[in-house]
């Protein structure tokens, strides 16, 4: 288990599920997104057990240096394993 400081944000990387390096805001601004899914807990919780979600969802978006410093992170050959280099990269279309 792993965590992310940014700034008085900490994301433990066990529940990131996706990353998007390269986001937008509703402004217009650029930025990068993170996809956390965190595990329900329906019997503690006394919420309905018959719903099939496991996970909570939700987008969370930087900006600015927080935006620089995660992208930094995410894109370093030393946390992630490109499979698309630069040089024979393609388009890759949304499915669904």
């Amino acid at each position: 288990m792993a965590f992310l400081k940014v700034d008085n944000i900490i994301l433990n990387t066990n529940y990131i599920a996706s990353v998007k390096l390269e986001s937008r805001t509703f402004s217009g601004e650029r930025s990068l997104s993170v996809l956390m899914a965190t595990p329900r807990f329906p019997l503690l919780a006394g919420a309905d057990t018959t719903s099939p979600e496991l996970y909570h969802y939700e987008w969370l978006h930087f900006t600015g240096r927080q935006a620089q410093g995660l992208r930094d992170y995410f894109s370093s050959y030393n946390n992630v394993i490109d499979l698309l280099p630069q040089d024979r990269q393609e388009q890759c279309e949304k499915v669904g």
